[in-house]
């Protein structure tokens, strides 16, 4: 189902350079700040395409993040030189298009994706954090309607993501971790939640010991 098209206010021009994608692939969006990109988004990354039996995952680095103060947000060309220094992987693409398309909120970035990419197979790919807090995101159930969801858990969030607002709005939709493989095929609402090896790498903790010691993490 594709979100009504009053919610959808960006006009795909054609001009944003897309990583590859071509029909019947299976691609993962991992969409974040990445401010900065770390060991632990690649983590999450090497699990999702190996237990979703994924071609490819694009790490999408957001312009900012409307639920986040931007104080100490580096700029983008910042982060995404560093992202693509942290990916080291032959399947992982890092991508700033949202900032080609002016989009500001997920459910307009995976519509302008549907509409650009007809035949891929997206998943949104997202931590257990941010799905303890998904029922604040603007368009949450338009997304989940969009394409299938695989939740990474992340430690700490386990309880507070699968007990969270929008776990039980959506458990109706829930898939086995057993079957995952099988989730960016599936007509959504779908979704499930992988555990494997978990990063305590932070974001935040790294820019703190960043403006402690100028040459930490170099």
């Amino acid at each position: 189902m594709n979100p009504p098209s009053s919610r959808f206010r960006i006009q795909p021009s054609g001009l944003a350079r897309l990583p590859r994608a071509a029909r019947g692939m299976r691609i993962g969006l991992y969409g974040g700040s990445f401010n900065p990109a770390h060991d632990g988004h690649r983590l999450v990354s090497l699990l999702a395409l190996k237990r979703l039996d994924l071609d490819r995952i694009w790490w999408i680095v957001t312009p900012g993040n409307p639920l986040k103060e931007t104080g100490e947000l580096a700029s983008l060309e910042e982060r995404v030189a560093e992202a693509r220094t942290r990916s080291i992987h032959p399947r992982i693409d890092v991508t700033a298009f949202e900032a080609d398309i002016g989009a500001r909120y997920t459910v307009d970035t995976l519509a302008f994706l549907k509409r650009r990419c007809p035949g891929v197979d997206f998943v949104w790919i997202m931590g257990a954090d941010n799905l303890a807090s998904f029922h604040r995101w603007r368009g949450w159930r338009e997304i989940a309607a969009m394409m299938p969801i695989a939740v990474i858990d992340r430690p700490g969030w386990t309880l507070k993501a699968t007990h969270s607002r929008a776990a039980a709005a959506l458990t109706g939709a829930r898939i086995e971790e057993s079957e995952a493989a099988a989730l960016p095929m599936l007509r959504p609402p779908a979704w499930t939640f992988l555990h494997g090896p978990r990063s305590t790498a932070s974001s935040t903790a790294l820019r703190r010991l960043r403006r402690t010691s100028p040459h930490a993490d170099r």
